[in-house]
């Protein structure tokens, strides 16, 4: 079996090898020539992914940005052939499988968008590992809900990366449910790191300092990106939240002690009702 990986930073990285080991061809492509002699070097990649060797593939996982992974298609798409499953990896869903649907249905191969529910706040192949994706939970956008066969299909080409679970939703849904589970977590610890008294934190903070600051160590360019291709549920959600905190701020400025835990009372009960105690 033969994989190839355009990108392969983090995400790509893992997944070279992750299939590797497990015994799979892997052919990769980045655009730095040096990360992709990197990677060959670190016997994960067996040799370049071209548009002569990869209509040989068995799966092509796209593991870069949605505007770089709908340029790559575009240049592609013409010499994929129909043996591949082409799934993208980014962090939206709408922009890519909008581009990518009709690609697919104009020169008659299988794409599916896709995104792989992990990561760190590292980037670059130096961080990636075989075992990045071990039981994490894997996103999918098939361009048929009724294809059972192809869904199946899907899931065995993935089994070496390693999934614990597979959710099929559409690109509209995932971008709706991944501006509140992801990209505000990263919006939200990135501004918070900004206050002033961050400054002279240490030997004052904890756990829970470091879980709330963990992903303000993030790719700039990358997460911009992907704010901005998802915006109308980004400013969805900040303005949830910002109404949300002037509750919080008016029942502190009024010395409101019964206001104040009830709204904390609030934010409890809701945890345990979406997450369980």
């Amino acid at each position: 079996m033969t994989v190839g990986i355009v990108g392969l930073g983090l995400i790509g990285g893992s997944f070279a090898k992750a299939y590797h080991a497990a015994g799979w061809t892997v052919y990769g492509y980045d655009v730095d020539e040096s990360m992709l002699a990197f990677a060959q070097l670190a016997d994960a990649v067996n040799a370049p992914l071209t548009m002569e060797n990869i209509s040989a593939c068995d799966l092509v996982l796209l593991c870069v940005r949605p505007l770089a992974a709908i340029g790559y298609l575009r240049e592609a798409a013409p010499h994929i052939g129909k043996k591949p499953v082409v799934i993208d990896c980014c962090g939206t869903k709408r922009v890519v499988c909008a581009a990518a649907f009709p690609l697919a249905e104009q020169y008659h191969f299988t794409y599916l968008g896709g995104h792989p529910m992990a990561g760190t706040q590292y980037s670059g192949f130096g961080h990636a590992r075989a075992n990045l994706y071990h039981n994490a939970p894997m996103v999918i956008v098939p361009p048929d809900f009724d294809n059972i066969e192809l869904l199946s299909r899907v899931q065995e080409l993935l089994r070496p990366a390693g999934f614990g679970s597979y959710s099929v939703t559409t690109a509209e849904k995932h971008d709706e449910m991944i501006a509140f589970t992801s990209q505000m977590a990263h919006l939200v610890s990135n501004a918070y790191i900004k206050s002033p008294t961050a400054e002279t934190h240490k030997g004052f903070s904890a756990g829970s300092y470091k879980d709330m600051t963990r992903v303000a160590w993030l790719n700039a360019p990358m997460w911009s990106e992907l704010f901005l291709e998802n915006r109308d549920n980004m400013l969805h959600e900040l303005d949830c939240l910002m109404d949300r905190l002037m509750e919080y701020r008016a029942a502190i400025a009024e010395d409101d002690a019964a206001a104040l835990t009830q709204l904390l009372e609030d934010g409890k009960r809701r945890k345990e009702e979406v997450d369980g105690r």
